[in-house]
């Protein structure tokens, strides 16, 4: 990287998730909800607590596939929702001409682990045991989510499987969050390699799961970091895109290669020269575009070799 993009990036990967309503208003005023090409469909699905979780079904002009993707928004839990993807949401829908659906589920702290997860479920629960109503099959209902949106997915998946109420078939996790050890004593080694000045740092990775998991006891669980799992046994065919300067990285290729030994198909691809949350920049950047292509081709069971 250039010694000057490396200069802007540590200038800008200062400050704390601490105060998480400045980053939420930051994060409309970085991502406004934008006018797209999609119809837009908002509607609702009841937690397990009856909350109403709010969503928005993206369908695109031209519907090329039944596939449905419910997608996970990121933000370290705290911040992001679904106005502030509806570029993402609308260029995966344009771009793999499916429908995307976005689940606007409730953030730390004010809801801790594991009620994001749970609204994350009840959405996926919706869609997969009425299936026919939404004029799809269950085997076409994808999972999908960046950053912590990836961890909702991947725990979505071990939820499904461990209570035995639907299947999830195929996933999509970008630059997932699955782990639960942030320290200096974590094993992976682009914490240290990338931690510091790449936007995305240890310290905040540390202060979103404190926000997000305050109670300890909760960040063993594998619905809190699926690298923790012990069984990943029948866990759905998955498709892992990592970046090179993230933290992330490494815990996001571990999980690939655990899945795999478990007996699951996964695709996993090292985007060179990005870093943690480049999905959400336009398409007119070619990494961007390559990825939301490798998505769609994976989408339409178009996916090439599989990586070990």
């Amino acid at each position: 990287m250039r010694k000057v993009m490396v200069m802007a990036l540590k200038m800008l990967s200062y400050g704390s998730p601490g105060d998480y309503k400045t980053e939420r208003r930051m994060q409309k005023w970085m991502h406004p909800a934008l006018p797209t090409r999609c119809f837009v469909w908002d509607h609702q699905v009841l937690a397990k607590d009856g909350y109403p979780v709010p969503i928005g079904l993206f369908y695109p002009k031209v519907l090329r596939s039944q596939t449905v993707v419910l997608f996970f928004h990121g933000g370290g839990w705290v911040s992001g929702s679904k106005d502030t993807y509806v570029s993402v949401c609308s260029n995966l829908a344009e771009i793999a001409g499916c429908r995307v659906v976005s689940v606007d589920y409730r953030l730390a702290p004010e809801h801790p682990f594991p009620c994001g997860l749970e609204d994350c479920y009840a959405a996926a629960r919706e869609w997969f045991l009425h299936a026919e109503e939404f004029h799809t099959q269950p085997e076409k209902i994808v999972l999908a989510g960046d950053s912590a949106g990836g961890n909702l997915a991947a725990a979505v998946s071990l939820l499904a499987k461990d209570r035995g109420e639907f299947q999830v078939s195929r996933q999509v996790l970008i630059y997932p969050a699955v782990n639960n050890d942030y320290s200096a004593l974590a094993p992976f080694a682009s914490l240290r390699e990338n931690g510091e000045g790449y936007l995305l740092t240890t310290k905040k990775i540390q202060e979103y799961m404190n926000l997000y998991a305050p109670d300890p006891r909760h960040r063993s669980s594998p619905y809190f970091a699926p690298l923790l799992a012990k069984d990943l046994s029948h866990q759905p065919e998955t498709l892992i895109l990592t970046a090179e300067y993230d933290p992330l990285r490494d815990e996001g290729e571990a999980y690939g290669r655990k899945l795999q030994a478990f007996g699951c198909k996964v695709y996993m691809e090292r985007v060179s020269g990005m870093l943690h949350g480049f999905f959400s920049l336009p398409v007119r950047f070619s990494a961007v575009r390559r990825c939301y292509k490798k998505i769609g081709n994976f989408l339409n069971g178009n996916v090439g070799e599989r990586n070990a």
